[in-house]
C-alpha cells in the first residue's frame, strides 16, 4: 500500500439484475453484503480525507438500491472528493432523479456516474444481463446525458475484438443516440477484460513484474481499499479489492489505518483483472 487514492464503499450485493458472469454474484437474491449506512460510511469518508484520499466510488450490487445512496454521494462530494457511482442506469437510479438533479447545485463538478454497458450491440448486453435491459440502460444514459452528469461508459473487451473496433462500435451507439461520451477516452469508456472464472489463468509470482514490465505500484490494491459490510456482522470491514468481497484472506482490518498493509495477489482476479489484464476500476 502507498498513499491511499480510491476508497471504494461497497453499498450491498442486492440489485435488480442476475448477471451472467458478475464477478460478486449480485442479484435480487444476495444481500452477502448488506446496505451500508450512511453514519457507517461517514466514518471511512472521514479518514480517508485524513488519509489524503483523492476520489471514492460506490459500487453493488446496484448502488442506487440503497435507500440512502444519494445521502452518501452528497456527503461525500460536500467533502472535496471526486465521486464515481457506478450503475446500470434502471429503474432503481431512476426513482432518485429529483434527488440527482439537487446533487448538481452542489459546487464543483466531481460527481461521475459511469453506466455498464456489456458491449455496443444489443444482444451481447442482453446475453449478460437479460431480455430487456438494454432498452432501459440507453433510456437511463440519455437522461444522464441530456441532463448535464458527467456520463461514463463500462464495457468489456471481448476476446476477439480489438479496442480500436470496440471503441469505434460505442462511438457509433453515442452518436445514434446523443450520448456525450467520447469514446475514445479511456477514463469516458473503460473497456475492461471478460471475467471469466472458469478459464484457466497463470499465477503471478515475483518475476512477473520484470517479465510483464509492470510497476506493483500500478496495481489496484497499491492504491485502493474497499469498505463492506457482510451479513450478520455488528460492523463494516476493509477489505483489499473491489472483486474480491467474500474471500477472508483479502479481508484487511476494521479501519483503513490497519488495512494499509501487504497484499498477496494470490487471487485468479489478480492475474486476469488487474496484472495481465491491466484494468483498474477507478476513474
Amino acid at each position: 500500500m502507498g498513499q491511499l487514492d480510491t476508497l471504494w464503499i461497497n453499498t450491498g450485493t442486492l440489485c435488480n439484475l442476475t448477471c451472467a458472469t458478475c464477478y460478486i454474484e449480485s442479484s435480487p437474491r444476495n444481500d452477502a453484503l448488506v446496505y451500508i449506512s450512511l453514519a457507517e460510511t461517514e466514518v471511512f469518508l472521514a479518514e480517508a480525507e485524513a488519509m489524503g484520499a483523492r476520489e471514492i466510488g460506490f459500487t453493488g450490487g446496484e448502488p442506487f438500491m440503497n435507500p440512502e445512496i444519494v445521502a452518501m454521494l452528497a456527503s461525500a462530494l460536500r467533502r472535496g472528493f471526486d465521486v464515481l457511482v457506478l450503475t446500470n442506469a434502471m429503474r432503481p437510479m431512476r426513482r432518485f432523479e429529483a434527488e440527482l438533479l439537487d446533487l448538481q447545485t452542489l459546487p464543483g463538478d466531481q460527481l461521475t456516474i459511469r453506466v455498464s454497458l456489456d458491449h455496443y450491440s444489443q444482444p451481447i448486453h442482453e446475453a449478460e444481463r437479460g431480455i430487456g435491459s438494454w432498452v432501459k440502460a440507453i433510456d437511463g444514459c440519455r437522461w444522464l446525458s441530456d441532463n448535464d452528469f458527467r456520463l461514463a461508459i463500462a464495457g468489456r473487451h471481448l476476446g476477439d475484438e480489438k479496442d480500436g473496433a470496440a471503441r469505434r462500435g460505442y462511438a457509433a451507439l453515442f452518436t445514434d443516440h446523443g450520448l456525450t461520451v467520447d469514446a475514445f477516452d479511456p477514463a469516458a469508456l473503460v473497456l475492461f477484460p471478460e471475467m471469466d472464472a472458469t478459464a484457466d489463468i497463470a499465477e503471478i509470482s515475483e518475476s512477473c513484474w520484470d517479465i510483464l514490465d509492470v510497476a506493483p505500484a500500478s496495481i489496484m490494491c497499491a492504491k485502493s481499499r474497499m469498505v463492506v459490510k457482510r451479513k450478520g456482522a455488528e460492523s463494516a470491514v476493509v477489505t483489499a479489492c473491489t472483486l474480491i468481497a467474500y474471500d477472508e484472506q483479502f479481508t484487511l482490518g476494521s479501519t483503513l489505518a490497519e488495512a494499509s498493509k501487504p497484499v498477496m495477489l494470490n487471487h485468479p482476479h489478480c492475474a486476469r483483472f488487474c496484472v495481465l489484464g491491466g484494468a483498474s476500476c477507478s476513474a
